[in-house]
């Protein structure tokens, strides 16, 4: 299979994976900066709860878009590893599996945004807590997001620097992106653990910190919607490895003949 994929039909893969990407990007800085930028007032769970009431179909787009970005970002694991495990096949499959726990976290945190609307339900059995209460449940199921998408974004980061190692060893891909996307990486970490650990020193880092890791990330769906890949370096690269594969082959019919 790896050496089955010629040029343009990675080229055809890669441009798929910039769709994602790209839709990805969109539909997160959507979700963070029209949904959540308008209905949440930090710190004020009265003032977000009247905004939950009142944009409750906005909030639930919100909800549904993070399902699509999970959705997307799933398959664009795939196009990844697909496009780089020709550089190193353990690496790529690891970084799929960073990728994969990221989902997943990031899934159970999407939970919570739907679950911040049922304090906030007409329902009877609701009448035995206050308002004040409600108003912090839902509250508490907004801030369980946060800090579930930053434990995900943890994972995310690791991803991110082996991405960038193969970026920058395949030749075929841009190297300067794959330094973007290793200091991505780095910086998602360092954010997510500084929201874990100090959460006074993430919102002094916040948002300045994830500047370069728009920028990388951006960086690579651009280029792989317009470029794809280097086809002659991605012949190459084709060929160097049917090259080390066929003396492999023969040395292993030498010694069952043997």
């Amino acid at each position: 299979m790896l050496v089955r994929l010629d040029a343009n039909r990675a080229r055809f893969v890669a441009r798929a994976g910039g769709v994602l990407y790209l839709l990805i990007i969109v539909l997160g800085a959507l979700g963070e900066g029209v949904v959540r930028g308008s209905i949440v007032v930090p710190g004020n769970a009265t003032a977000t709860a009247a905004n939950l009431r009142s944009m409750e179909w906005l909030w639930r787009l919100g909800v549904v878009g993070e399902i699509v970005v999970l959705t997307c970002a799933t398959a664009l694991a795939l196009v990844l590893y697909v496009l780089l495990r020709r550089v190193n096949r353990e690496l790529a499959l690891m970084a799929v599996f960073f990728n994969l726990v990221s989902i997943a976290i990031e899934g159970v945190a999407a939970v919570s945004l739907a679950t911040a609307l049922l304090p906030l339900a007409s329902t009877s059995y609701l009448t035995a807590f206050a308002p004040e209460q409600i108003q912090a449940m839902a509250m508490l199921s907004i801030r369980s997001h946060t800090v579930g998408f930053g434990v995900a974004l943890i994972f995310f980061g690791v991803e991110c620097v082996i991405l960038g190692y193969l970026i920058y060893r395949s030749a075929y891909m841009p190297r300067s992106i794959g330094i973007l996307m290793q200091i991505a990486g780095v910086c998602y970490a360092v954010n997510s653990f500084a929201l874990l650990l100090s959460p006074r020193l993430a919102s002094q880092l916040f948002p300045t910190i994830l500047i370069p890791s728009l920028i990388a990330e951006l960086s690579l769906a651009l280029w792989l919607l317009v470029k794809g890949v280097r086809a002659e370096q991605w012949d190459q690269h084709g060929h160097s490895i049917r090259s080390a594969t066929v003396p492999a082959a023969a040395a292993t019919s030498d010694v069952g003949a043997a």
